[in-house]
């Protein structure tokens, strides 16, 4: 699987979230879960919410804490998640947001947080990516702050939420196993976001270092909109500029938003999960001919010995027009490539054509397989790109002589069952 993201309004660790459970939301239990084991209290509660903003549907990824401090702390639109502030990572700020009111906060050193985690009864998988994805943030302040990584320290409140963003997360990047990753180009944001180390421009200088090599566009729209972990998740990511030009089917896709609203603009975080075609390639032998001199009642036995030559995949014969007018018979054969000769000169020795034309083409065939029914019903089930399908053989059917209806059904049972089978 390869998952686009759309950095459409911006990316916060709560929009991947929503926008990953909007496409895979039967993994919404797994993430509450798994919150629970990072160790949060029993009190911190994550939700998937249905959300629309006029123009779009998708979902918001919400984190509450019953604690009435901390619940304030978490709406608090002014407070940004920086570093070693690392207070609100949900909301984009624009330029006029200002908090001069910081108060008095306990910190949480990096090198605690990752003892925390790494005891935690998380699965191995989730454990190793959240704890990846916190230090590429921790190496960032280290380098911002002039400090050892494991000196980098967190501010407690807001603490929880930035946890459980992170590790939700890791839970989703863990879960769908997707073997890479790709994002279009970042929106730059304008103006500033006010910290506990004061007014400091857009982006961040710890997002800033987190996203080197990026590619960036400039929108024209203020405001923050690639918060530190949201950076954090794309360095751990480490996404290519695009999904390459292998063809790809798209399977999934989800919208996650963030909690400010943009000018004429959705803020979304889009993902698109892609999977490889499954349509498997191989070369076939392309034989045509056209007959205008010979019987239908000659051509149909020459071509039934054509058919059941060794190496032949199918024979295909259609009614077109010659010159001066006459009526002829199209004749196409399809072969194995390497049959392509021997079977080029039983068509000249079964047919009255002087001449053939050969080539090798590229095919795609779709996966299949045949069952037999208790009936005795021979079905051809084949994977197509919208889900499985079922096929009966009509010869199968054909000794049915009670009626078109009788065989008809028969041959409907027998699809349901392999069908049901299946499933």
């Amino acid at each position: 699987m390869h998952i686009h993201l759309d950095v459409l309004g911006g990316i916060a660790g709560d929009m991947f979230v929503a926008a990953m459970l909007d496409a895979w939301p039967e993994l919404a239990g797994t993430v509450q879960e798994n919150l629970r084991l990072a160790g949060l209290v029993e009190d911190v509660q994550a939700n998937l919410l249905a959300h629309d903003d006029g123009v779009l549907t998708g979902s918001r990824f919400d984190v509450r804490k019953a604690d009435a401090e901390q619940d304030v702390a978490r709406s608090d639109p002014h407070r940004h998640s920086h570093g070693h502030s690392h207070a609100h990572d949900h909301d984009h700020h624009d330029e006029h947001d200002h908090d001069e009111d910081h108060g008095h906060h306990h910190h949480t050193h990096w090198r605690d947080l990752r003892t925390m985690l790494d005891s935690s009864r998380l699965p191995d998988g989730v454990k190793r990516v959240a704890i990846a994805i916190f230090h590429e943030l921790a190496v960032a302040e280290a380098a911002v702050h002039g400090r050892h990584v494991d000196d980098v320290a967190f501010h407690e409140v807001g603490n929880w939420d930035s946890i459980a963003d992170i590790v939700a997360a890791a839970t989703m990047i863990d879960a769908v196993g997707a073997e890479s990753w790709s994002v279009g180009s970042l929106p730059v944001g304008r103006g500033w976001v006010e910290t506990d180390h004061g007014r400091l421009p857009v982006p961040a200088p710890a997002t800033t270092l987190l996203l080197r090599g990026f590619a960036f566009h400039d929108d024209g729209r203020h405001g923050e909109r690639i918060t530190p972990t949201g950076a954090a998740i794309l360095r751990y990511l480490a996404p290519s500029s695009g999904i390459g030009a292998s063809p790809r089917m798209l399977d999934r896709t989800g919208i996650g938003f963030g909690t400010r609203r943009l000018h004429r603009m959705s803020n979304v975080l889009r993902i698109l999960a892609f999977t490889s075609e499954s349509m498997a390639q191989e070369q076939v032998g392309v034989i045509q001919f056209e007959i205008d001199d010979q019987t239908g009642e000659e051509l149909a036995v020459a071509l039934d010995h054509i058919r059941a030559a060794e190496g032949v995949i199918d024979v295909i014969q259609t009614p077109t027009f010659g010159k001066k007018g006459r009526m002829m018979a199209s004749v196409q054969v399809l072969t194995r490539p390497d049959r392509i000769d021997p079977i080029g000169s039983l068509c000249l020795r079964q047919t009255t054509t002087l001449g053939l034309r050969s080539r090798i083409e590229t095919r795609r065939v779709l996966p299949r397989r045949a069952v037999t029914t208790n009936d005795g019903v021979r079905v051809k089930l084949v994977d197509r790109p919208g889900g499985m399908t079922a096929k009966a053989e009509m010869d199968d059917a054909q000794g049915l002589d009670q009626s078109h209806k009788a065989r008809t059904e028969l041959r409907r049972r027998a699809e349901a069952e392999s069908l049901e089978q299946k499933s």
